[in-house]
């Protein structure tokens, strides 16, 4: 699958390069501010870098979405993944339900309704799907026969792993730049806590749908889970940075304790990218 991968490469090159805007060229101005060139980097950077890295995660789930599991599946997903979190978000920026009091910066893009960055549903999709992939896959390897609804939870639940870290740092005053800014505190790191029962509210909401319209679990050996979990990761990691930058580390060992480390369950059966070969030797291909 050479699309998916040189996408993934494309969508971790965005997420370092955006990494490097944030903790090193806007804390540091004297670094690029006498040259034109970084300069032009920077200003273009500060317009585009933010959501580029969305397109491309979501453009890598899309991708590799159709050729494992076919169009009319992915489709349900996408559909419904930026459908509902779109609702939810609009709701959340307009009431403070689900999620606290919060609204968006500019840093995303345009925005639906002045409220809600396009690229925001799109971020739901990528990183749903991959968190239910996942989800899924590590379900099927361990003989769970009815999935359904554990596929969803435990979907939902990897998917709220990642917000476990990237909120708190989002929250943080000491962050240079921020995609969303809380007009309220909270228990966890300075976040609400009803912000973690928001996202995998969301999270659950739309794999549910997508589930029910699906009729079908994932079978066990459908998906390569490769390419899923590295997005999941680098996003993941991607977080854990922004949170290490202002010094949170409890976040860091909660998402790594609870997301990272049972989505690292899914690489059991299979280390190899879609075509480039057969499993690893003792690797099971028993369908689910």
């Amino acid at each position: 699958m050479p699309a998916a991968r040189w996408l993934l490469i494309g969508h971790i090159v965005a997420l370092v390069f955006g990494l490097i805007g944030m903790l090193v060229m806007i804390p540091y101005p004297w670094i690029w501010a006498g040259s034109p060139l970084l300069t032009s980097v920077f200003i273009n950077s500060m317009e585009y870098a933010g959501a580029l890295h969305i397109w491309l995660g979501a453009a890598v789930m899309l991708v590799f979405g159709v050729v494992t599991i076919g169009w009319w599946r992915t489709t349900i997903f996408l559909v419904a993944s930026c459908a509902i979190s779109l609702g939810f978000e609009l709701f959340g920026t307009g009431t403070g339900w689900p999620f606290g009091a919060y609204e968006y910066t500019e840093g995303l893009g345009a925005k639906v309704l002045g409220r809600v960055p396009y690229t925001i549903p799109l971020s739901w999709f990528y990183m749903g799907f991959c968190s239910y992939l996942l989800a899924s896959t590590i379900l099927a390897q361990l003989g769970v026969q009815r999935r359904g609804i554990l596929s969803v939870l435990f979907g939902g639940w990897l998917l709220m792993a990642w917000d476990l870290v990237l909120d708190p740092a989002m929250a943080h005053e000491s962050l240079p730049l921020k995609f969303w800014v809380w007009h309220q505190t909270g228990a966890y790191f300075g976040m609400p806590l009803q912000n973690l029962f928001g996202w995998i509210g969301t999270g659950v909401a739309f794999m549910a749908v997508s589930r029910l319209l699906w009729r079908s679990d994932v079978a066990r050996n459908e998906v390569p889970a490769l390419i899923p979990f590295l997005v999941y990761v680098t996003n993941v990691v991607w977080a854990m940075v922004l949170s290490a930058s202002v010094g949170l580390w409890g976040p860091i060992v909660l998402a790594l304790v609870l997301g990272i480390v049972p989505a690292m369950i899914a690489l059991r059966d299979r280390l190899t990218l879609p075509g480039a070969g057969a499993p690893i030797a003792g690797a099971s291909s028993a369908s689910a």
